[in-house]
Formats: structure tokens, C-alpha cells, sequence
């Protein structure tokens, strides 16, 4: 009986060694480890957040209305067209196939797949400075007095490209593409040889204001404002270098004292003369 009732009391033990062991393996409590933010760290939290947001979307953004809209508006201005309008007669109309046919194009619908199709619009127009009158529909009888330049392109805009519903070839080329047609439109005074339908020196500085300066000034001060609050920006001069140097230099003997070599003089005599060579 007694050595009965001693297993028992052993495996009672060893039971609950095991469930102190398990109990101490097992993963605590998430409730019990949370730690509470402070209402300057949850401030932190969400500025970092809403400043990554806007750094991320309108640095990306950049890639996309870079190449669509801001570099045609510059070169639009570069080009400098003339501010009031003249009037344009349409010479000659082609519609030609095949890609070394189309280098280029009046008008076309995309400004990034190939062109196997193309009309080529080619105008002449009114280089005098002429104020056209309003509400004037018919131009015929207008233009019979003026000379008229030499054959100039004719573009829907300085790419000679564009989407719907900002740009609609076909119509387009249905009322521009006739012979004889006469209508207002801007030539460049760098190259006459491009002629563009519609022009506003403001709409296009707009353009890139909204579509570039807006943009990169928001990713400008939100990169700096993540800078200031998560890293450290001043500029430090490095002289650990300095006070980390070792120093090299050894005692010059100009700097011993007479004192200090008489001392080890003193201390050397005595080993001298016990010090006796052999006979």
C-alpha cells in the first residue's frame, strides 16, 4: 500500500511539473502585452502615413503626365506660335498606307502604336498680320486679296497625336481635309512649315503648372517633411578621425628634465658593479 500510494504522489508531481512547463512554453496573451500609444505617437503614425501617400501618388503620377501633357505643351511654347489667328487654305489632302509611308500624321487617335495609315493635310495660309472679322463664316472672298505662303503641314496639335474625345481624326480630316477649304489656324514663327488648327499660349502654362509644377512641389515637400521627421538631415562635419587618431609621436629628449636622467642613472650604478665580468 505504501509503495502504491508513493507512485501516485510521484505522478501527481511529475503532472503538474508538466502543466507548470506547459504553462510557461505557452505563448501569452496578446492583450497582456499591448502597449498603448500615446496620442503625439498616433499623430506620428497617421502624418507619416498621409505624407508617404501623397510623396508615392504624385511622384508617380509625374511618369504618366510628364510624356502626355507637359512635354507637348513645352515644346507647343518652344515653337512659338503666333497669338492671333490667320487664315489657312487647304492646298492638298493624302491617304497613304504603309509604315515607311507614315512618318507622320495630320491626325491620328494614339500617341504610341504604329501608324500604317496616315492622311497628310498640307496647307497654305496668310503670313500678314490680319484681323479676322467676327462671326465671319465665309472666308472666300476675304483671302482673294491676301498672298498666300508657301505648302505648310497641317497638325491637330504639335504631336499630331491624341485620344478621344479631345481628339476625333475623323472629323478632323472630313472638314480640314477638303481641297479649297479655309478656316483659322496658328503657324509657328520658328518653323512655318507647322500649321496647328487651335492655339492659347495660357492653356498651355496651365498645363504645366497643373500637371508638373502641382505635382512636384507636392513630392518636394512631403519627401522633406518625411525626412525631417524620421531621419536626421543636418549636415555634420565627420572628425571622428581626428579624435580617434593614435598618437604616434614618441618623446623628444630636448623635453627630459636633468633630474629625471640623473634618477635613472642612480638606478643603474648599482647593477654595474655587482655585475662583474668573468676573468
Amino acid at each position: 500500500m505504501r509503495s502504491g500510494s508513493s507512485e501516485l504522489l510521484l505522478e501527481q508531481q511529475q503532472q503538474e511539473l508538466r502543466l507548470r512547463k506547459l504553462r510557461e512554453l505557452a505563448p501569452k496573451k496578446k492583450n497582456g502585452n499591448r502597449r498603448f500609444r500615446s496620442w503625439r505617437e498616433r499623430a506620428r503614425f497617421y502624418a507619416t502615413s498621409t505624407l508617404a501617400f501623397f510623396s508615392v501618388t504624385a511622384g508617380a503620377s509625374l511618369l504618366f503626365l510628364v510624356p502626355l501633357y507637359v512635354d507637348p505643351a513645352i515644346s507647343t511654347l518652344s515653337h512659338d506660335f503666333i497669338e492671333n489667328p490667320t487664315l489657312c487654305t487647304t492646298s492638298r489632302r493624302e491617304d497613304l498606307v504603309g509604315i515607311f509611308n507614315c512618318s507622320w500624321s495630320s491626325c491620328r487617335e494614339g500617341c504610341t502604336s504604329d501608324l500604317y495609315k496616315c492622311v497628310h493635310i498640307y496647307v497654305t495660309f496668310i503670313e500678314d498680320n490680319i484681323t479676322i472679322p467676327e462671326n465671319m463664316t465665309d472666308y472666300t472672298n476675304y483671302t482673294a486679296d491676301w498672298t498666300q505662303s508657301d505648302e505648310a503641314t497641317l497638325l491637330v496639335n504639335i504631336k499630331g497625336c491624341g485620344y478621344p474625345p479631345t481628339v476625333t481624326c475623323k472629323t478632323f480630316n472630313a472638314f480640314y481635309g477638303v481641297e479649297g477649304a479655309i478656316y483659322p489656324c496658328y503657324y509657328s514663327r520658328k518653323n512655318k512649315t507647322v500649321v496647328l488648327t487651335s492655339y492659347s499660349h495660357d492653356d498651355q502654362v496651365h498645363v504645366i503648372v497643373h500637371f508638373f509644377a502641382v505635382p512636384f512641389v507636392i513630392t518636394l515637400i512631403s519627401s522633406i517633411a518625411l525626412c525631417i521627421m524620421h531621419c536626421d538631415c543636418r549636415c555634420k562635419k565627420d572628425r571622428s578621425h581626428r579624435r580617434n587618431r593614435p598618437q604616434c609621436r614618441r618623446p623628444r629628449i630636448d623635453n627630459l628634465s636633468d633630474t629625471s636622467i640623473s634618477t635613472r642613472v642612480d638606478m643603474l650604478t648599482p647593477a654595474i658593479e655587482v655585475y662583474k665580468p668573468p676573468l
